[in-house]
């Protein structure tokens, strides 16, 4: 007979490549980590990893397994958590994924205190600038900032993102300020590569015009942007989540070429047809009451801080 706790180790082994991190992260001993991987595998008939000296490998067997595995634990960690929120409290493991600037410049003073509210959730937070799929890696949800335009996904708005052409006063002195999506020709771009093209998509008067600049940099990092358009390399595309203190202080100004650019959003994004767990919502009622609306970093009138509860 096939013993949960077996199949949660195989699915910790699987995940962290070795039993030592697996013992690690289940905060067992070695020696039982790997009895209940043999365990396992004695009840299943069947090899599930090529051990060698310096690392583990699924066999085939433990291909085929190992999804099924994933899937058994995820719903009994679900179901408990179900039982937790019946009894009025949230409780269980969360897994999101979120970009790392936006993650490391405002999710903490946001998560911090929801955490600390709710001390039996488990949040596991990936932040990744490789734009990952809603429902892949067994996430419960994908913090997103972008135009919504997914159908597979149902996607709850956390924030407006509006984003800004920028650029450092020292670049715009030696190259003057462009003032229109033609003039934006001549003039070296700054581009997030993870939106897979160079382009910038603004409003023109007959709909949604791309302006392909001449690339500068291209990187997929939004900090790395910033700093390069502070560096006077070019003008850059970037939400004020990122560039706000800088246009604040005077360090980068605003390129005003007469149009918007195409509209965004912060959003929490889960796959269609997959029940959110009331610490879901908790989670995303947590952050748009931190955010605000608008939220905090587009507050350009005043000196407010971010929220930090």
């Amino acid at each position: 007979m096939l013993k949960l706790d077996g199949i949660a180790t195989f699915v910790a082994i699987a995940e962290a490549g070795s039993l030592s991190e697996a013992a690690r992260r289940l905060r067992l001993s070695k020696s039982v980590v790997s009895d209940r991987l043999a365990e396992l595998e004695h009840s299943l008939g069947a090899t599930l990893l090529h051990r060698s000296a310096r690392r583990l490998t699924l066999t085939e067997d433990g291909t085929a397994f190992l999804e099924r595995a994933i899937r058994i634990t995820r719903e009994v960690e679900e179901a408990a958590a179900d039982m937790a929120e019946r009894r009025g409290t949230l409780a269980g493991p969360l897994l999101i994924s979120a970009p790392v600037t936006f993650g490391r410049m405002h999710l903490g003073p946001a998560i911090y205190p929801f955490l600390a509210r709710h001390p039996e959730i488990a949040l596991t937070l990936d932040l990744d600038d490789r734009r990952v799929e809603a429902g892949a890696d067994s996430y419960d949800a994908v913090l997103r900032n972008g135009p919504i335009a997914d159908s597979r996904l149902v996607a709850w708005t956390l924030a407006p993102s509006r984003r800004v052409l920028v650029a450092s006063p020292d670049y715009l002195e030696r190259h003057g300020s462009p003032d229109s999506m033609n003039a934006l020709d001549g003039h070296g771009g700054i581009f997030y590569t993870n939106r897979g093209s160079g382009d910038w998509r603004f409003h023109g008067p007959d709909g949604m015009v791309s302006v392909r600049g001449r690339p500068s940099l291209r990187v997929n990092n939004g900090d790395m942007m910033r700093d390069a358009a502070l560096a006077g390399l070019g003008i850059a595309l970037l939400p004020l989540f990122i560039a706000g203190a800088e246009l604040r202080s005077g360090r980068l100004g605003i390129v005003d070429i007469g149009v918007q650019p195409e509209p965004e959003f912060i959003y929490l994004a889960h796959p269609e047809g997959r029940r959110p767990s009331a610490k879901l919502r908790a989670f995303a009622d947590c952050l748009r009451q931190a955010f605000g609306q608008p939220p905090y970093w587009e507050r350009f009138e005043s000196n407010e801080r971010a929220p930090t509860g």
